[in-house]
């Protein structure tokens, strides 16, 4: 199976982020840094990091979910544990 491209994790991750959170796509640009959006709290970020885990079959790793706060970051965090699984 071909691992998804970073575009393709963005795009997946964009989708789970405004379903989980509400806020709309056209304000969830990959730089913005999601803690200080409005209605953006712990639990509305555990249910997307579970999603996100759900939907490509990994862990993440405690750390990695700690230092996410943009998309980008997430993206990179999703790409580093396909990586590690396809090892």
């Amino acid at each position: 199976m071909t691992e998804p491209t970073s575009e393709q994790i963005l795009h997946t991750v964009t989708e789970i982020a405004v379903a989980e959170t509400g806020i709309a796509a056209t304000e969830l640009r990959p730089d913005v840094d999601l803690r200080g959006m409005a209605g953006v709290d712990s639990v509305r970020v555990l249910r997307m990091v579970a999603r996100i885990e759900r939907t490509y079959d990994i862990e993440l790793e405690d750390s990695d979910v700690f230092g996410m706060s943009t998309l980008t970051d997430v993206v990179t965090v999703v790409d580093k544990a396909l990586r590690a699984e396809a090892a």
